[in-house]
């Protein structure tokens, strides 16, 4: 049997979250706007200020529901976890692999590979489907080009070879991203990725729903048992969930970059659901963010073929499958992770 999971969002300011028996009670003004079964719930997703009472946080920790606290505007602040199920053997295997140079690239160059793969068929889908006001021109010497980093990966011999690979890759794609929004929009036009802060409104988008993709794959990686905090690609740092990070690589223009594509060209939002602060950030209304909840929530419920597995399942439970594949490598049961490369 396969458990399709789901997130709560909170987005209300000056909500409180309580335990309701064997639920999540969400509360605001004294009433009791929602009520969800903790057995529903795979995360909790806080936005702003929102109160949490200390017995469903003990709940949640119970059953394996992870709650992540961010800010207003989609910073990761703080997380609220159990015990990490799973074996232990299989952590002390993760942290070997991650100490061993040899080791840790192998897993990078897969997961890498995936993001290169990936990004690349979103342009070559583009130019397939005719997007209305694209031209091939912009496309054709970037999918080229893209091609040969995807081939270069594959022989690196050091993290620092994969890192650069990916990052001149990454530098492509963003470079031809203004091409793949419509015309007519100036005011969604995107000079390239800017992330801290993001500056206008395609960075503001791209940069929550990273933040809100990472959370999935550390709710990921602790239902494995494996230490989010310890990737391969991305090295450790305090407070940086570096294995949650590895595993969205190659989901990020698959689930988030089509989606915001796909909201900006469909005219889903609009250039008045953002302000730019006094830092120069620009940042979504509270209307703006829910409309964009909304339609992460609905695109994780899509089916697809796990190109891998060759089983259908939701877009939602992608990142869960991957974490079980990296868990069955580290543990010798596979001899390479298989990224997940949309077909």
């Amino acid at each position: 049997m396969k458990k399709h999971l789901n997130t709560l969002f909170v987005t209300t300011d000056g909500a409180y979250l309580a335990k309701d028996g064997q639920a999540v009670a969400v509360r605001h003004e004294k009433e009791t706007r929602l009520r969800v079964p903790l057995h529903n719930l795979d995360g909790v997703v806080c936005f702003g200020r929102v109160g949490l009472s200390p017995a469903l946080m003990g709940a949640c920790a119970e059953a394996g529901v992870s709650i992540s606290l961010l800010s207003e505007y989609g910073r990761f602040r703080a997380a609220v976890v159990g015990f990490s199920p799973g074996n232990v053997l299989l952590r002390r295997e993760q942290y070997r692999v991650a100490d061993d140079e040899a080791r840790s690239c192998q897993v990078a160059r897969s997961v890498v590979a995936g993001k290169i793969a990936n990004s690349r068929s979103v342009l070559m889908r583009a130019v397939r489907d005719g997007t209305s006001g694209l031209e091939a021109c912009p496309f054709a010497g970037t999918i080229e080009k893209m091609a040969g980093h995807l081939e270069l990966v594959r022989y690196c011999e050091s993290l620092a070879e994969v890192r650069g690979v990916e990052g001149e890759s990454a530098r492509a794609y963003f470079g031809v991203f203004d091409h793949l929004i419509g015309g007519g929009k100036p005011e969604f036009s995107f000079a390239g990725r800017v992330r801290r802060p993001p500056t206008d409104p395609v960075n503001a988008l791209l940069s929550f729903l990273y933040t809100i993709l990472t959370h999935d794959a550390r709710s990921a990686c602790e239902s494995v048992g494996l230490d989010a905090a310890v990737g391969f690609l991305h090295r450790d740092r305090p407070g940086r969930p570096s294995l949650a990070l590895d595993l969205i690589e190659e989901f990020r223009s698959f689930l988030v970059d089509r989606l915001v594509l796909s909201l900006v060209n469909r005219r889903q939002v609009s250039a008045g659901g953002f302000k730019k602060t006094a830092s120069g950030a620009v940042e979504m209304d509270d209307k703006t963010r829910k409309a964009v909840l909304t339609a992460y929530q609905k695109r994780k419920q899509e089916t697809i073929t796990h190109p891998f597995l060759n089983e259908k399942t939701t877009v939602g439970l992608l990142v869960h499958l991957q974490a079980r594949l990296l868990a069955r490598h580290l543990r010798g049961d596979l001899d390479a992770y298989p990224a997940f490369i949309w077909r």
